[in-house]
């Protein structure tokens, strides 16, 4: 079985990207198995974690054909790719236990532009944001970045809209599978970018939005991009664990300046602190794509 494959048939029987990649660990060779030999290697494997769903992966895995979930996949209009493949984003490659599947809708070929730049920031993003988009975005424009983010309500939601406005290609990470969406407020924005730029999830069609599923998507909302830029954060808020992610990344991070009497750029001045880059204009992110 081509290890793409079997990467997708393994996470349609349950597992999770990083008990996959636990298991590659524990068997680097289980892909060239057999498939007496992976049953046996998986239920070895299945002992030694704790999940309550151990019985119902090691069924799934032998009752699943890949022929069926390719099946399944073309009825849901979802496309896939797996990490062996050429096709995969080379950045998201970097990253500590990259997802081994990405399901999209869209062009895959806007993930492989490695002058990309994730905006995010506060859902409950001022019009301080807003305004520094429209600013910033007429020269990432020019310099034909590529734009990340969360298609999150706030500073998500605007970077795709002002991405849109000018027509520039533009990815989104979703914390649910592509079955679902959340929050209703930008699923206009979201069938935008799946006719005109990319929609991307680790997640399966069918897994709804949990709340452990969006700090798990924001590391990949960071290793699609070169840079992250950072519009306005609380202390402790979900965007300084995108922040974090970037850092362990070796992402550049990049800060709208603030007030120390505004809590909703509180998180940037503390990023700024951590080695951020502090931005005044386009400029001090241009220079860094070449």
């Amino acid at each position: 079985m081509d290890i793409n494959h079997l990467y997708l048939k393994l996470r349609f029987a349950g597992m999770t990207t990083r008990q996959i990649h636990q298991l590659f660990n524990y068997e680097c060779d289980f892909g060239s198995y057999n498939k007496r030999e992976q049953q046996y290697k998986l239920k070895s494997y299945l002992t030694k974690i704790k999940s309550t769903k151990k019985m119902s992966i090691y069924d799934n895995f032998i009752k699943h054909d890949i022929e069926s979930i390719l099946l399944q996949l073309d009825r849901w209009k979802v496309k896939f790719i797996g990490i062996k493949n050429t096709a995969y984003p080379n950045l998201l490659r970097e990253i500590f236990e990259p997802p081994l599947i990405l399901f999209y809708k869209g062009n895959l070929s806007l993930a492989q532009n490695e002058q990309s730049l994730a905006v995010v920031g506060s859902r409950q993003a001022t019009s301080y944001t807003n305004e520094a988009l429209r600013i910033l975005f007429p020269s990432f424009k020019k310099r034909n970045l590529t734009i990340v983010s969360g298609l999150a309500e706030g500073a998500d939601k605007l970077a795709h809209q002002h991405a849109l406005a000018h027509h520039m290609p533009a990815i989104a990470v979703l914390g649910f599978g592509h079955l679902n969406h959340y929050p209703k407020t930008t699923y206009v924005i979201r069938k935008q970018l799946e006719q005109k730029g990319l929609v991307v999830s680790e997640y399966l069609p069918y897994q709804k939005p949990l709340k452990h599923h969006f700090p798990e998507r924001n590391r990949i909302i960071s290793g699609l991009s070169k840079g992250v830029l950072i519009t306005e954060s609380t202390i402790n808020s979900g965007t300084s664990i995108t922040t974090n992610c970037a850092l362990d990344q070796n992402r550049e991070v990049y800060v709208l300046p603030g007030s120390i009497f505004n809590k909703m750029t509180m998180g940037n001045l503390i990023s700024a602190q951590e080695g951020a880059k502090i931005v005044i204009s386009a400029k001090d992110i241009i220079e860094d794509y070449h």
